[in-house]
Protein backbone atom coordinates (compact mmCIF):
# COMPACT_ATOMS: atom_id res chain seq x y z
CA UNK A 1 0.00 0.00 0.00
CA UNK A 2 1.44 3.23 -1.14
CA UNK A 3 2.43 5.93 1.58
CA UNK A 4 -0.37 8.86 0.75
CA UNK A 5 -3.00 6.22 2.08
CA UNK A 6 -1.18 4.73 4.95
CA UNK A 7 -0.69 8.40 6.42
CA UNK A 8 -4.41 9.44 6.41
CA UNK A 9 -5.20 5.87 7.78
CA UNK A 10 -2.74 6.11 10.03
CA UNK A 11 -3.40 9.85 11.35
CA UNK A 12 -7.48 8.64 11.88
CA UNK A 13 -6.76 5.60 13.88
CA UNK A 14 -4.78 7.39 16.16
CA UNK A 15 -7.20 10.03 16.67
CA UNK A 16 -10.28 7.57 17.15
CA UNK A 17 -7.58 6.05 19.72
CA UNK A 18 -7.42 8.67 21.61
CA UNK A 19 -11.01 9.43 22.15
CA UNK A 20 -11.70 6.10 23.27
CA UNK A 21 -8.98 5.01 25.39
CA UNK A 22 -10.66 4.29 28.68
CA UNK A 23 -13.58 6.88 28.47
CA UNK A 24 -11.16 9.60 29.59
CA UNK A 25 -12.21 11.98 26.47
CA UNK A 26 -16.20 13.66 25.73
CA UNK A 27 -16.63 14.94 22.25
CA UNK A 28 -18.80 18.27 22.84
CA UNK A 29 -19.05 19.56 19.36
CA UNK A 30 -18.19 17.02 16.36
CA UNK A 31 -17.68 20.17 13.40
CA UNK A 32 -16.37 20.02 10.39
CA UNK A 33 -13.18 21.52 12.07
CA UNK A 34 -13.05 18.19 14.34
CA UNK A 35 -12.98 16.04 11.72
CA UNK A 36 -9.72 17.81 10.02
CA UNK A 37 -7.57 15.95 8.25
CA UNK A 38 -4.75 15.12 10.60
CA UNK A 39 -2.41 14.53 7.54
CA UNK A 40 -2.59 17.52 5.86
CA UNK A 41 -0.65 19.02 8.69
CA UNK A 42 1.90 16.27 8.89
CA UNK A 43 5.23 16.23 7.79
CA UNK A 44 4.86 13.95 4.63
CA UNK A 45 8.04 14.58 2.90
CA UNK A 46 9.24 11.67 1.16
CA UNK A 47 13.05 11.93 1.93
CA UNK A 48 14.29 8.85 3.33
CA UNK A 49 15.81 8.62 6.64
CA UNK A 50 18.73 6.32 6.28
CA UNK A 51 21.46 6.17 9.37
CA UNK A 52 24.49 5.35 7.93
CA UNK A 53 27.01 3.42 10.74
CA UNK A 54 30.51 2.30 9.69
CA UNK A 55 33.61 0.71 11.46
CA UNK A 56 37.04 -0.29 10.80
CA UNK A 57 40.19 -2.24 12.01
CA UNK A 58 43.62 -1.57 10.21
CA UNK A 59 47.06 -1.60 11.60
CA UNK A 60 49.47 1.39 11.61
CA UNK A 61 53.07 2.35 11.86
CA UNK A 62 52.00 4.43 14.82
CA UNK A 63 48.98 4.64 16.69
CA UNK A 64 49.62 8.07 18.38
CA UNK A 65 50.33 9.67 15.35
CA UNK A 66 47.36 8.08 13.48
CA UNK A 67 44.92 8.92 16.09
CA UNK A 68 46.15 12.82 15.57
CA UNK A 69 46.21 12.36 11.89
CA UNK A 70 42.26 11.02 12.17
CA UNK A 71 41.27 14.00 14.71
CA UNK A 72 42.61 16.60 12.36
CA UNK A 73 40.55 15.20 9.31
CA UNK A 74 37.38 14.88 11.44
CA UNK A 75 37.50 18.39 12.49
CA UNK A 76 38.35 19.33 9.06
CA UNK A 77 34.94 17.90 7.12
CA UNK A 78 32.71 19.36 10.55
CA UNK A 79 32.94 16.29 12.64
CA UNK A 80 33.85 15.73 15.80
CA UNK A 81 35.68 12.57 18.06
CA UNK A 82 32.78 11.54 20.59
CA UNK A 83 35.33 8.89 22.00
CA UNK A 84 38.96 8.02 22.43
CA UNK A 85 40.78 5.60 24.25
CA UNK A 86 44.53 4.42 23.58
CA UNK A 87 46.89 2.06 26.10
CA UNK A 88 49.45 -0.53 25.69
CA UNK A 89 49.45 -4.26 27.00
CA UNK A 90 52.52 -6.06 28.40
CA UNK A 91 52.96 -9.15 25.69
CA UNK A 92 56.28 -10.16 27.67
CA UNK A 93 59.09 -9.30 29.88
CA UNK A 94 62.51 -10.47 30.74
CA UNK A 95 64.72 -8.97 33.79
CA UNK A 96 68.46 -9.04 33.12
CA UNK A 97 70.67 -8.39 36.83
CA UNK A 98 73.43 -5.98 35.51
CA UNK A 99 74.97 -5.24 39.44
CA UNK A 100 73.88 -6.15 42.80
CA UNK A 101 71.33 -2.93 42.86
CA UNK A 102 70.00 -2.83 39.13
CA UNK A 103 68.12 -4.87 37.03
CA UNK A 104 67.72 -4.52 32.68
CA UNK A 105 63.94 -5.15 32.38
CA UNK A 106 63.00 -5.94 28.60
CA UNK A 107 59.16 -5.51 27.49
CA UNK A 108 57.40 -6.35 24.48
CA UNK A 109 54.09 -3.90 24.60
CA UNK A 110 51.26 -4.19 21.99
CA UNK A 111 49.76 -0.72 21.67
CA UNK A 112 46.25 0.17 20.30
CA UNK A 113 43.42 2.35 20.17
CA UNK A 114 39.83 2.93 19.64
CA UNK A 115 38.49 6.35 18.39
CA UNK A 116 34.35 6.86 18.01
CA UNK A 117 34.06 9.71 15.41
CA UNK A 118 30.82 11.50 14.03
CA UNK A 119 31.31 13.01 10.41
CA UNK A 120 28.80 14.11 7.73
CA UNK A 121 26.78 11.59 6.03
CA UNK A 122 27.80 13.18 2.74
CA UNK A 123 31.24 12.95 3.78
CA UNK A 124 31.19 9.19 5.12
CA UNK A 125 32.69 7.70 2.42
CA UNK A 126 35.81 9.27 1.45
CA UNK A 127 36.28 9.90 5.45
CA UNK A 128 36.40 5.94 5.08
CA UNK A 129 38.80 6.04 2.32
CA UNK A 130 40.80 8.87 3.49
CA UNK A 131 41.43 6.52 6.74
CA UNK A 132 42.18 3.59 5.62
CA UNK A 133 44.76 5.04 3.65
CA UNK A 134 46.25 6.06 6.39
CA UNK A 135 46.94 2.32 7.93
CA UNK A 136 49.54 -0.63 6.16
CA UNK A 137 46.45 -3.11 5.84
CA UNK A 138 42.51 -3.47 6.81
CA UNK A 139 41.42 -5.88 8.82
CA UNK A 140 37.96 -5.25 8.59
CA UNK A 141 35.92 -2.55 7.47
CA UNK A 142 32.02 -2.67 6.92
CA UNK A 143 29.24 -0.33 6.26
CA UNK A 144 25.03 -0.41 7.94
CA UNK A 145 22.42 1.55 6.75
CA UNK A 146 18.99 1.24 8.71
CA UNK A 147 15.89 2.89 6.99
CA UNK A 148 14.21 5.32 9.66
CA UNK A 149 11.34 6.45 7.42
CA UNK A 150 8.06 4.72 8.75
CA UNK A 151 9.92 5.30 12.78
CA UNK A 152 10.07 8.86 12.03
CA UNK A 153 6.78 9.06 9.82
CA UNK A 154 4.75 7.75 12.72
CA UNK A 155 6.22 9.59 15.58
CA UNK A 156 5.23 12.57 13.17
CA UNK A 157 2.13 11.95 12.69
CA UNK A 158 1.22 10.80 16.45
CA UNK A 159 2.99 14.02 16.96
CA UNK A 160 0.55 16.11 15.07
CA UNK A 161 -2.14 14.27 16.37
CA UNK A 162 -1.88 15.12 19.76
CA UNK A 163 -1.73 18.67 18.88
CA UNK A 164 -4.98 18.61 17.25
CA UNK A 165 -6.07 16.78 20.28
CA UNK A 166 -4.62 19.35 22.38
CA UNK A 167 -5.80 22.51 20.18
CA UNK A 168 -9.69 21.26 20.33
CA UNK A 169 -9.21 20.78 24.35
CA UNK A 170 -8.44 24.39 24.25
CA UNK A 171 -11.24 25.39 22.19
CA UNK A 172 -13.70 23.65 24.18
CA UNK A 173 -14.71 20.64 21.53
CA UNK A 174 -13.35 18.38 23.44
CA UNK A 175 -13.36 18.16 27.22
CA UNK A 176 -10.77 15.84 28.75
CA UNK A 177 -12.29 14.90 31.96
CA UNK A 178 -9.17 13.80 33.56
CA UNK A 179 -6.53 16.35 33.65
CA UNK A 180 -3.43 14.00 33.91
CA UNK A 181 -4.04 12.73 30.64
CA UNK A 182 -3.25 15.86 29.41
CA UNK A 183 -0.23 16.17 31.07
CA UNK A 184 0.73 12.63 29.72
CA UNK A 185 -0.01 13.52 26.23
CA UNK A 186 2.39 16.47 26.12
CA UNK A 187 5.17 14.26 27.87
CA UNK A 188 4.51 11.60 24.71
CA UNK A 189 4.89 14.91 22.57
CA UNK A 190 8.05 15.83 23.98
CA UNK A 191 9.28 12.66 23.62
CA UNK A 192 8.51 12.26 20.08
CA UNK A 193 9.88 15.13 19.20
CA UNK A 194 13.45 14.33 20.75
CA UNK A 195 12.98 11.29 18.79
CA UNK A 196 12.85 12.64 15.74
CA UNK A 197 15.11 14.98 16.28
CA UNK A 198 17.49 12.15 17.12
CA UNK A 199 16.67 10.47 14.04
CA UNK A 200 17.62 13.27 12.42
CA UNK A 201 20.76 13.83 13.57
CA UNK A 202 21.44 10.40 13.00
CA UNK A 203 20.79 11.07 9.57
CA UNK A 204 23.00 13.92 9.42
CA UNK A 205 26.13 12.63 11.36
CA UNK A 206 27.07 9.09 10.71
CA UNK A 207 28.89 7.20 13.86
CA UNK A 208 32.06 5.21 12.76
CA UNK A 209 33.92 3.11 15.02
CA UNK A 210 37.20 2.90 14.16
CA UNK A 211 39.85 0.48 16.16
CA UNK A 212 43.58 0.50 14.93
CA UNK A 213 46.69 -1.03 16.19
CA UNK A 214 50.97 -1.37 15.83
CA UNK A 215 53.35 -4.38 16.07
CA UNK A 216 55.05 -4.97 19.16
CA UNK A 217 57.71 -2.81 20.38
CA UNK A 218 60.44 -3.01 22.75
CA UNK A 219 60.86 -1.12 25.55
CA UNK A 220 64.47 -1.64 27.94
CA UNK A 221 64.80 0.19 31.20
CA UNK A 222 67.30 -0.02 34.18
CA UNK A 223 65.50 -0.50 37.35
CA UNK A 224 66.29 -0.78 41.25
CA UNK A 225 66.43 -4.82 42.11
CA UNK A 226 63.66 -5.47 44.34
CA UNK A 227 64.71 -8.77 45.08
CA UNK A 228 66.11 -8.94 48.78
CA UNK A 229 68.01 -11.82 48.51
CA UNK A 230 70.29 -10.12 45.94
CA UNK A 231 71.15 -7.54 48.85
CA UNK A 232 73.76 -10.26 50.57
CA UNK A 233 76.88 -9.06 52.25
CA UNK A 234 80.19 -10.02 50.47
CA UNK A 235 81.64 -13.51 51.05
CA UNK A 236 84.69 -12.54 53.19
CA UNK A 237 82.57 -10.39 55.81
CA UNK A 238 80.17 -13.03 55.86
CA UNK A 239 82.92 -15.58 56.58
CA UNK A 240 84.82 -12.83 59.31
CA UNK A 241 81.03 -12.22 60.88
CA UNK A 242 80.18 -16.31 61.29
CA UNK A 243 83.90 -16.35 63.26
CA UNK A 244 83.00 -13.68 65.30
CA UNK A 245 79.40 -15.37 65.88
CA UNK A 246 81.01 -18.93 66.87
CA UNK A 247 83.33 -17.43 69.55
CA UNK A 248 80.56 -15.18 70.90
CA UNK A 249 78.61 -18.69 71.34
CA UNK A 250 81.59 -20.64 72.61
CA UNK A 251 81.38 -17.32 75.26
CA UNK A 252 77.99 -17.85 75.59
CA UNK A 253 78.84 -21.68 76.17
CA UNK A 254 81.14 -21.11 78.94
CA UNK A 255 78.79 -18.38 81.01
CA UNK A 256 75.93 -20.97 80.73
CA UNK A 257 77.70 -23.62 82.66
CA UNK A 258 79.20 -21.00 84.98
CA UNK A 259 75.67 -20.06 85.96
CA UNK A 260 74.81 -23.66 86.77
CA UNK A 261 78.38 -24.36 88.50
CA UNK A 262 77.07 -25.66 91.40
CA UNK A 263 75.05 -28.03 89.58
CA UNK A 264 78.15 -29.44 88.16
CA UNK A 265 80.57 -29.74 91.16
CA UNK A 266 77.20 -32.00 92.86
CA UNK A 267 77.62 -34.00 89.76
CA UNK A 268 81.46 -34.28 90.35
CA UNK A 269 81.31 -35.31 93.68
CA UNK A 270 78.57 -37.84 93.28
CA UNK A 271 80.20 -39.41 90.25
CA UNK A 272 83.83 -39.93 92.30
CA UNK A 273 81.10 -40.85 95.82
CA UNK A 274 80.39 -43.79 93.36
CA UNK A 275 83.45 -44.54 91.62
CA UNK A 276 85.32 -45.04 95.43
CA UNK A 277 82.53 -47.10 96.44
CA UNK A 278 82.43 -49.30 93.40
CA UNK A 279 86.42 -50.01 93.72
CA UNK A 280 86.34 -50.45 97.52
CA UNK A 281 83.56 -52.96 96.76
CA UNK A 282 85.75 -54.60 94.28
CA UNK A 283 88.63 -54.68 97.39
CA UNK A 284 86.46 -56.40 99.85
CA UNK A 285 85.94 -59.38 97.26
CA UNK A 286 89.22 -60.44 96.26
CA UNK A 287 90.20 -60.13 100.31
CA UNK A 288 87.52 -62.61 101.09
CA UNK A 289 88.38 -64.79 97.60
Amino acid sequence: MKTKYLIPLAAIALFCACKGSGGGYEVVNNGSSADSDVSKKADTSSAPKLVKTAGMNFKVKNVNQTAIRIDALTAGIGGMVVHQQMGSSVQGSHEVRISTDSVMRTTSLMTTAELTVKVPSVQLEKFMDSVASMGMFVTSRNLDITDKTLDYLSAQLKLKSRNELISQQKQGKIIIKNPAKVLDLKDDMIDQQIGNRQIADAVKNSVVNLSFYQSNTINKEVIVNDDPSAYDLPFFKRLLMACQNGWNLCLDIIIGLANVWILLLAGALVWVGIRNYHKRKKAVGVMKG
